[in-house]
């Protein structure tokens, strides 16, 4: 029998904004333990994107990258006789948050030559804009679950 799922304590919403998305991607962007360091480098992105945008609120910027990045399907490998097979699955949508946030830091991350707290802006309103290197992500992984839906019988 299955053990008892452990109740997740919600995550206090970030000081500054307000939002708890936000104090998501700081605790996605900490890196051993650097959680101030963080904060810097997400605040300090939020900035930029306000003065680039000249928007009054960069949350709702942040909001729409999170849903343009966000993949709505993906392949999940399965064994079947003998032979593996990968599946095309629905993400759950706090998947779909994480895979997002984690998506668009790694392509942050991957640019040289620039502070981290600018890549990432770059990368936030590149995606809010449906174009840069998570966006690209996110079509490689729908187009490996069309590629792979003759095995989406096997899903149960």
């Amino acid at each position: 029998m299955r053990r008892k799922l452990k109740a997740k304590k919600p995550l206090p919403p970030d000081p500054i904004y307000d939002s708890v998305r936000v104090s998501k991607l700081v605790n996605y962007v900490t890196e051993s333990g650097k959680k101030n360091a963080a904060r810097k480098i997400v605040y300090g992105a939020l900035e930029i994107i306000k003065e680039k945008e000249k928007v009054e609120s960069p949350v709702e910027i942040f909001d729409s990258a999170i849903r343009n990045a966000g993949p709505t399907v993906e392949v999940r490998s399965r064994r079947v006789g003998g032979a593996n097979y990968q599946i095309p699955r629905e993400v759950r949508p706090e998947r779909r948050l994480a895979l997002a946030m984690k998506w668009i830091i790694e392509a942050a991350r991957s640019k040289k030559g620039m502070p981290m707290h600018m890549k990432l802006a770059e990368e936030i309103i590149a995606a809010s804009k449906n174009e840069g290197e998570a966006i690209k992500k996110k079509e490689n992984t729908h187009k490996m679950a069309e590629a792979n839906k003759a095995f989406a019988h096997f899903a149960w």
